[in-house]
């Protein structure tokens, strides 16, 4: 079984750690065309947004981390990662839409500051300001919903636990973590812990060493950036692209987006 994923993807973080809980073999593989925006490859045939991650099991390829999670619980239920309870499952999808929605566009465009210095100056304060905002928001909300429990599913390890934890450990990285002491943190040293995260979290931690050249390397053009919805989102509300109705440009274009 092989998985096209990249170190820093949480998406790609949520999928292995899910095949990892669950004892799966696979193989991680960076397609070479990541980030090029060809559509004449292998990786483009697998999925044509050109996006990992993407599981190929036996010559198919599988793609989306929500719709790959659905798979390996259909294929593997003896390890499960969803409660059996429909009310409890649905609190799961709840938790894990807003970890991909929500939480990995402020976090992705923290990095965009951080990594490849799409802004700078007071225009790099103020957006660090904003998603510093945005993550201290969304984990009040993650902390209201894990509440005294141990998981996000209570006494279990689940599927929302796969999840969030990318989105909470890529803030710690940032140094926007949960407050010292509180149950999120706590949360976070638990799920930190276990062998199929630790191993996960290790992978990304090598490769933010590698980040310090990774603007000259875009700005190259040898790569190209993706721009999912959520992200473009959370971009327009920050201020930091164009917003424009009726024809009438009414903010400014304050990032530098080359590609």
């Amino acid at each position: 079984m092989i998985l096209y994923d990249h170190p820093l993807s949480s998406y790609g973080q949520k999928v292995k750690i899910a095949l990892r809980e669950k004892g799966i073999a696979f193989a991680c593989v960076l397609p070479e065309d990541f980030g090029t925006g060809r559509q004449d490859t292998d990786f483009a045939a697998a999925n044509p947004r050109t996006e990992v991650p993407v599981l190929i099991v036996e010559g198919r390829p599988i793609f989306d981390s929500t719709i790959i999670l659905d798979y390996l619980d259909e294929r593997w239920p003896e390890t499960p990662l969803m409660p059996r309870d429909p009310m409890a499952r649905a609190r799961q999808r709840e938790i894990e839409e807003i970890a991909d929605s929500q939480y990995e566009a402020v976090n992705w465009g923290f990095g965009e500051i951080l990594w490849f210095r799409r802004a700078e100056g007071a225009l790099a304060d103020d957006l660090r300001h904003v998603a510093a905002t945005d993550t201290r928001v969304l984990q009040d909300w993650l902390a209201r919903h894990l509440g005294d429990a141990q998981w996000f599913g209570g006494e279990t390890f689940g599927r929302a636990d796969a999840a969030v934890a990318p989105m909470v450990n890529r803030s710690v990285h940032y140094g926007l973590g949960p407050a010292e002491g509180s149950p999120l943190a706590l949360w976070h040293a638990r799920v930190a812990a276990r062998p199929a995260v630790a191993e996960t979290f290790a992978e990304f931690d090598a490769a933010t060493a590698h980040m310090a050249s990774a603007a000259d390397h875009y700005r190259s053009g040898g790569r190209r950036r993706e721009y999912r919805d959520h992200r473009l989102e959370w971009m327009i509300r920050s201020g930091g692209m164009p917003i424009v109705q009726d024809g009438l440009r009414e903010d400014t274009i304050r990032f530098s987006w080359p590609g």
